[in-house]
């Protein structure tokens, strides 16, 4: 294929080495390997593809060193070579080896030697990334003439710095370059004062990772001239002194880490005019005085930790109520006195708190028992008193409960009985006394229905849903209505799903429903456990089928952040998102591909719904407005194709956190035509802002690689554009979107 001059093969299982065949394709200007199972050395065959202009071997297992004939593709821009095996030390010359190169990537290899310094003089260079190797410093001074320089990652080369007051004389010349976005430099022994220079960058610049470095002295003035900064991250260092005011300047500001440094006097009430801010970390340093009142402005904030600190006086009233998509408190170890304050009870969403080793006191506030979404909560080692209420019980999220180190005293509460997610429990150095309670164990599960069925009545039916009432409503769909309802033969809570017996063939479906569910076994379907069909209280026919309970809630109530439904999470990365589609989708695989029948769901949303229909049960028009596919409105036959073009519909939503019921969309706008604009307009604008926005600590092997996410964000787009199309036709196969969502899910693991 002598005229080919492009190869992509990125994104599969090749394995075994590069085959020296490829160095015939003589045309050749882009070539990917990227992301394989490749191993042995890059072949000296390469050096025959005199046009090469771009090149991906990443995410291989390729080793062996560089070889020399590689530097002959002087027309490269694009070189990536990061995350193999490779060894060995690099050119001094790759200035003149590739004095085109745009992105030089070579990170996560065992390279060793000097700096690359000679690429500081292209300036052409966009992307410099040489993390976890063994390169020596120093850095040079001469990154001036790199002035279209967006990224610059250095992160774990330790012989870097020396720890000494030279280790950032680079700074100053990487202030010319008015392009720089990220300067990522953890981990490299950098050492000296932070210098004042650093508000000499331009405001173009949007991340300083600097963290786990030899860095002293204080925070400088200046770095509130960076008005563009989005993350500030400077842990593990040893910075002293106060945090400037200025820091306030820093509006766009969402994630800061300061934690284990050597910070004291107070937190500054500038913090307040950080709107943006969603995550603060702060602790192990030695700040003191109270926490500033002015917190409450941070109405963005989803995780505030400032454990370890000298911080004393009363938790503020009125300031951590006022933000309410708070996910993660930590005021552990610090002197902090008085009762908890009640505007806790506003935190619907507050899912881990650590208020131990205090000295708190008072009771606990039954606000607090409207903290639905707890799962942990550690107490000891305070002073809190009085009994233990009976409503922790009512948390049902709750997994881990500390309350030890105490003065609590009377019994304890038998409701405890009730939170079958606990594991771990101390109560202990208090003054209780009395019986622990356990509950009886009942039966897990019952039989299948394809073995006859424990049927329950209506009557145990309506007990267990307090007769259907309203405040147990967790979901409606096309073809009924679903409470959730405890019944006496089951351990868990089940969810009841009540047939709307006024649909046309409503009747007649329900026990080709009841043959096709049981007949279904699936991790990501939810089981049916038995059904009734009888007559209600007033003679009516009344048939119901009996499905587990899914405890979490809904897709819904993450993504839209439904104050009315318990959630444990309110911040699904692009990992946890592209999980539930792939879950979604081999749910649907089996239920149209290999079930004995095809089986169409019919109502595919994120919002609470147990529906599901035969393939050739009914011709009734099923589905949800907005995720109704095209066809069905027009009086066609229900169709694996059209949980294809609803499942498209969920995709996008879950890219862009918008409804298809949007008031933005109408007069020849819909959710998929907004997002196919995107694609090439740029996806980032649509998608949900905190898709953008990824915690520190899960960086260690790349820190918000810009690029890497935007690419995934595309792909994400373009399967549920294709999924959603107009014509049943022209729809991905759901086999051909778990393929590249399973791609997708590679890159960001890898």
């Amino acid at each position: 294929m002598v005229q080919l001059s492009f190869l992509e093969l990125a994104f599969n299982n090749l394995v075994g080495n590069i085959p020296p065949t490829l160095g015939n394709l003589s045309s050749l200007n882009t070539l990917s390997l990227a992301n394989n199972f490749l191993e042995g050395p890059i072949i000296q065959a390469l050096r025959r593809l005199t046009n090469l202009v771009f090149i991906s071997l990443t995410y291989n297992n390729l080793s062996g060193q560089v070889p020399s004939s590689f530097y002959n593709l002087s027309n490269l821009q694009v070189l990536d070579i990061s995350d193999n095996q490779l060894e060995g030390t690099l050119s001094p010359n790759l200035h003149l080896a590739f004095p085109n190169l745009s992105s030089f990537i070579v990170g996560w290899n065992h390279f060793t030697g000097n700096f690359p310094s000679s690429l500081s003089n292209l300036t052409e260079l966009i992307q410099f990334d040489i993390s976890f190797n063994s390169f020596r410093g120093p850095i040079p001074p001469t990154w001036g003439h790199s002035n279209n320089l967006r990224y610059f990652g250095i992160i774990n080369n330790s012989l870097i710095g020396t720890g000494g007051a030279q280790d950032f004389d680079f700074l100053s010349s990487l202030t010319n370059c008015t392009q720089l976005s990220y300067l990522i430099l953890q981990g490299n022994n950098l050492g000296g004062v932070f210098p004042d220079l650093i508000g000499n960058f331009s405001g173009s610049l949007s991340v300083i990772e600097i963290s786990n470095n030899q860095i002293s002295g204080r925070l400088p003035e200046a770095i509130g001239n960076l008005f563009g900064l989005r993350d500030l991250l400077m842990h593990e260092n040893s910075l002293e002194g106060t945090i400037p005011d200025s820091i306030g300047k820093l509006k766009n500001l969402g994630r800061l880490s300061f934690a284990k440094n050597n910070f004291s006097g107070n937190i500054p009430n500038s913090i307040g005019n950080l709107s943006k801010l969603s995550e603060v970390y702060m602790g192990f340093n030695a700040f003191g005085g109270s926490i500033p009142f002015t917190l409450r402005y941070c109405t963005s904030m989803q995780l505030f930790n400032v454990r370890e600190n000298n911080l004393s006086g009363n938790i503020p009233t009125q300031t951590f109520g006022y933000q309410q998509g708070l996910v993660y408190l930590d005021l552990s170890t610090n002197s902090f006195t008085s009762p908890i304050p009640s505007d806790f009870g506003s935190l619907k969403h507050l899912s881990t708190v650590f208020l131990y080793e205090n000295k708190l006191s008072g009771v606990i506030p039954m606000e607090l028992f409207s903290c639905s979404a707890l799962t942990e909560l550690y107490l000891y080692t305070n002073s809190f008193h009085g009994s233990i209420p009976s409503l922790f019980g009512s948390l049902k999220s709750l997994e881990i409960l500390d309350l030890s180190s105490n003065f609590f005293s009377g019994t304890i509460p038998h409701e405890l009985e009730n939170l079958t997610l606990l594991n771990g429990l101390n109560l202990s150095d208090n003054q209780l006394y009395g019986q622990f309670t356990k509950k009886p164990k009942k039966l897990s599960s019952s039989p299948s229905l394809q073995h006859r069925y424990l049927r329950v009545s209506y009557g145990e039916l309506h007990q267990a849903t307090n007769g259907f009432s309203l405040s147990n409503l967790v979901g409606t769909g096309s073809s009924g209505s679903v409470y959730r309802g405890t019944l006496v033969h089951f351990e868990r809570p089940v969810a009841v799903k009540v047939l709307n017996l006024q649909t046309r063939g409503a009747s007649k479906s329900f026990m080709s429903e009841c043959k096709a569910l049981g007949k279904i076994k699936h991790r990501n379907l939810v089981n049916i456990l038995t059904c009734c069909s009888s007559v209600d209280y007033k003679g009516d026919d009344f048939k119901a089928i009996v499905f587990e309970f899914m405890p979490n809630g809904s897709l819904e109530t993450l993504l839209h952040n439904n104050e009315e439904i318990e959630s444990r999470n309110l911040s699904l990365d692009l990992m946890q998102r592209t999980n539930i589609a792939l879950d979604v989708a081999f749910a649907l695989d089996y239920l149209h591909n290999e079930s004995e029948e095809a089986v169409v769901h019919c109502d595919v949303k994120p919002t609470t719904s147990y529906n599901s229909g035969n393939q050739a049960s009914s011709s009734v028009i099923k589905g949800t407005i907005g995720y109704l596919p095209p066809e069905y409105g027009e009086g066609g036959s229900v169709s694996p194709q059209g949980d294809i073009y609803s499942y498209g519909i969920l995709l996008l939503e879950i890219l862009t956190g918008k409804r298809p019921t949007d008031a933005m969309f109408g007069e020849g706008l819909s959710l998929t035509k907004f997002c196919k604009m995107a694609i090439t307009e740029g996806t980032t604008e649509i998608v949900d802002a905190r898709l953008l926005l990824t915690p520190f600590d899960e960086g260690e092997r790349r820190i918000t690689q810009q690029q890497n996410i935007e690419e995934c964000l595309v792909s994400f787009a373009r399967i549920g554009v294709a999924c959603s199309q107009e014509y049943p036709t022209q729809r991905m196969s759901i086999k051909d979107a778990i393929m590249e969502l399973h791609a997708i899910r590679q890159k960001l693991l890898r």
